[in-house]
């Protein structure tokens, strides 16, 4: 039986920094914009500008976990995000 790769562990790091913190990003942006009490344009852009900050955030997070599961444990946060920004969007295509 065959051991993991020794470098499995830094790319697993990778892909959860670069395409988990995207979607994490995403999905709190979308749901920041949904939340906002705001006219539809500024609701927009104020999640637009935290983003920037978000992604560096998951980025961080990402290398800074004790292991690459915790790493997408806590990028797993996004699904709840998700569902709240697109909810209603959802909502729109079923009925």
């Amino acid at each position: 039986m065959k051991s993991t790769p020794h470098y499995w562990p830094t790319v697993s790091r990778i892909i959860a920094a670069v395409l988990g913190g995207y979607c994490f990003t995403y999905a709190f942006t979308a749901a920041l914009a949904r939340l906002l009490p705001l006219d539809k344009v500024d609701a927009l852009i104020i999640p637009s500008l935290f983003s920037f900050a978000v992604y560096t955030g998951a980025v961080l997070w990402a290398f800074a976990c004790r292991s690459a599961r915790r790493a997408w444990a806590g990028l797993g946060l996004a699904i709840p995000l998700a569902i709240i920004g697109f909810w209603s969007n959802g909502l729109e295509y079923l009925g």
